[in-house]
């Protein structure tokens, strides 16, 4: 796993999305929706919500936006019924890529996701043809600049609250979990006030595929780019080895 806790990559994405900030609010704002309707709007009886909460703290999301948003979803009745849903497929030279959908209209989304894949010479494949190459972990990613401790009380802090492993990069440390022990482990560094530049459910994969082809790279990242653009799609997980 060492190098590829991706976080240069977290940076750029952050920095890219100053710009586009209400695109991935309302994304997030999708996710509270869909977590309200399902659990309730108080995050402390709804596990699922306070996870979507603090991964729009990540994300910068203002605390009064994230209320008025959970607000409007526990009071609206006629609010949009999101259902999800999840595309896998391949990329350039057999990357494999894990499309995360919240959509009010499932023909819309498919035709949107295949066009992306269809487009940078990829393809969507039926459902389970590429997750066995990624692993579900939580994973929390803390900026190095932003924490002042030491490494090995932060390791010995997140590893009592049930992390199964952590992982010191040049710049970060990444924290990885079982699906079910993320929300104690995340909830430990929220109450020892420590940053998290990233903190979400995630797919992993367990190998890596490399592009050198030019063709190839133009292809992945025009797959990347118009998936991103589709507000649609929550999160795209691949093995891209950028």
């Amino acid at each position: 796993m060492a190098g590829h806790s991706k976080f240069a990559n977290i940076k750029h994405k952050k920095e890219k999305n100053d710009a586009a900030k209400g695109k991935i609010f309302t994304k997030i704002g999708r996710e509270i929706a869909v977590a309200v309707k399902a659990g309730g709007p108080d995050p402390n009886n709804n596990s699922a919500l306070k996870d979507v909460i603090a991964k729009a703290k990540a994300n910068n999301m203002p605390n009064d936006t994230i209320e008025r948003s959970i607000k409007k979803a526990a009071g609206d009745v006629n609010a949009v019924d999101y259902e999800a849903v999840t595309y896998e497929g391949y990329g350039p030279n057999g990357t494999a890529i894990i499309v995360n959908a919240l959509t009010d209209n499932k023909n819309r989304t498919a035709a949107n996701v295949r066009n992306a894949f269809t487009k940078g010479n990829g393809n969507v494949g039926t459902q389970g043809c590429v997750s066995f190459q990624f692993d579900k972990k939580g994973q929390i990613i803390i900026d190095k600049e932003e924490y002042n401790g030491t490494a090995d009380d932060l390791m010995l802090l997140v590893l009592d609250a049930g992390a199964e492993d952590f992982i010191e990069e040049e710049d970060s440390f990444e924290i990885l979990t079982e699906p079910e022990a993320f929300s104690a482990v995340r909830e430990c560094l929220e109450n020892a006030n420590i940053p998290m530049a990233q903190a979400e459910v995630t797919m992993i994969p367990q190998t890596w595929v490399e592009l050198t082809d030019e063709q190839d790279l133009k292809n992945m990242q025009k797959i990347l780019d118009l998936l991103d653009e589709d507000d649609d799609v929550q999160e795209v997980y691949h093995n891209w080895d950028e």
